[in-house]
């Protein structure tokens, strides 16, 4: 039997399509930005860098909130979304685009107070969406970040 040679493309192995690059990650259905699995702030800040247009100044804005809130929070980026947790305690929340929105998950949110306004199919879970306007509240945010981050977090 012949041995048949891989199916081409018609590109050379380091061509790309004219709308992506290496360096450039794909925006999933939404503009959500697929990033690869990884722990710590690089994987992080590069899906901030992915986020479209206004959104990248919403994710970088909630990042930078929840550092100041939350000293030596932990980070990482799975299923295309960052999450930030407590070392020993899991994650507490994270955040996903949308096309209109930038989703925040409150793993607990059903326990801070007030209890955020978006509701979820899990018991414990309350969303946040933030749009290009009206401006996020940002003493709101605060307040649910430092709030969450001193509950029990999710193992995921």
């Amino acid at each position: 039997m012949a041995h048949k040679p891989p199916k081409t493309t018609g590109k050379d192995a380091n061509e790309t399509d004219a709308n992506t690059s290496p360096s450039q990650p794909v925006l999933l259905s939404g503009g959500n930005p697929q990033i690869a699995k990884g722990y710590g702030d690089e994987p992080v800040q590069a899906y901030i860098a992915a986020m479209p247009g206004w959104k990248h100044d919403i994710g970088r804005r909630l990042d930078q909130l929840i550092d100041q809130t939350v000293p030596g929070v932990q980070k990482a980026v799975k299923w295309n979304s960052p999450l930030y947790g407590v070392k020993d305690q899991g994650w507490f929340l994270s955040y996903h685009c949308f096309t209109k929105y930038v989703k925040v998950t409150f793993f607990r949110g059903a326990s801070l107070r007030p209890v955020p306004p978006g509701a979820s199919k899990h018991q414990d879970v309350r969303y946040l969406d933030i749009r290009e306007d009206p401006p996020l509240d940002e003493t709101q945010f605060i307040d649910w970040v430092k709030q969450a981050s001193q509950l029990p977090g999710e193992k995921l």
